[in-house]
């Protein structure tokens, strides 16, 4: 199943030439539950989805979310066993997403808050929160100057 979020679809090839500076690919186990977090908590949008993928897009940037299978062919594949963990050791860092809001919608839908919203010396608010695939995410919004 294919769906686009746009009046106008894209080819693979023109997707991928059209993408810019970092990017992020997420192995997930259900790219339905995935969706449902960047979606529901962190306030992100579907550009494109299939069952084993999905192109996301945050404040303009891309990310994107793979299931296991859809590496079948890649060299990474035969790293992805069952029980591994994904996202111990790495940072999400969501900017100009309001962490009060992220964290009171992902309290709301059951997810893990692993630190709540506190303004940060580094000039942000931010929160911690965990998806179901182990991913930390941390919303964050600039905190104005001090006088």
């Amino acid at each position: 199943m294919v769906r686009w979020a746009m009046d106008t679809p894209v080819s693979a090839p023109d997707y991928g030439r059209s993408l810019q500076g970092l990017g992020i690919n997420l192995i997930v186990s259900n790219v339905d539950r995935a969706i449902h977090f960047a979606t529901e908590v962190l306030g992100a949008s579907v550009f494109f989805r299939t069952d084993v993928f999905a192109a996301m897009k945050l404040h303009g940037a891309d990310f994107m979310f793979h299931i296991p299978a859809s590496y079948k062919g890649n060299e990474l594949y035969g790293t992805l066993v069952a029980d591994a963990p994904r996202g111990v050791g790495v940072e999400l860092r969501c900017y100009h997403v309001d962490p009060d809001w992220a964290e009171a919608n992902a309290r709301r839908l059951g997810y893990t808050v692993l630190a709540g919203s506190i303004d940060k010396p580094h000039g942000l608010r931010e929160c911690m929160l965990l998806d179901d695939d182990g991913f930390v995410w941390i919303p964050s919004r600039h905190l104005p100057k001090a006088s």
